[in-house]
């Protein structure tokens, strides 16, 4: 019973935003534009989440101006335009395939090839046979003290 009213408390419980009401247009049509721009943007203080989402003071600022333009009447584009210009493509989740995102997009792949290389080098060097590479065998020098080493051991 008592997991029921949990659930259900859960369930009924409002998602919690990180825009303040405060912040939000009086227009419902331009907060929906606003919100969805938001999610396109990038929290710089966070880095993986949207501005919509973040609770850091840069990304409430940034809230701010996306409303301000949109209120005097600047498209999302052009307000995405704007925060681009000032804080660059790594300000978009998603950002465009161009040569200064190159990294952006290529980076995991290049990784990811770099493992499976290093897997490989690793795995032919242990050899056809699946376990380990044998050991070089002992120089006479080596053998000499080790069994001077096993001697003083046993003493």
């Amino acid at each position: 019973m008592k997991r029921l009213v949990l659930g259900l408390a859960l369930i009924l419980v409002p998602p919690a935003y990180a825009a303040d009401p405060s912040e939000m247009l009086k227009d419902p049509v331009l907060e929906k534009q606003a919100e969805a721009l938001g999610k396109e943007l990038r929290c710089l203080v966070c880095q993986n989440e949207s501005i919509e989402d973040s609770n850091a003071d840069l990304a409430r600022d940034l809230r701010i101006i996306v409303r301000e333009r949109m209120a005097k009447g600047e498209s999302p584009e052009q307000v995405k335009q704007y925060v681009v210009d000032r804080y660059g493509d790594y300000v978009l989740l998603n950002p465009p395939f161009k040569g200064t995102t190159l990294v952006l997009w290529l980076g995991p792949f290049a990784l990811l090839l770099l493992g499976v290389a290093a897997a490989f080098a690793f795995f032919r060097r242990r050899g056809a046979s699946g376990g380990p590479v044998p050991a070089a065998p002992l120089s006479a020098e080596e053998k000499r003290r080790l069994e001077t080493l096993l001697k003083d051991k046993d003493q």
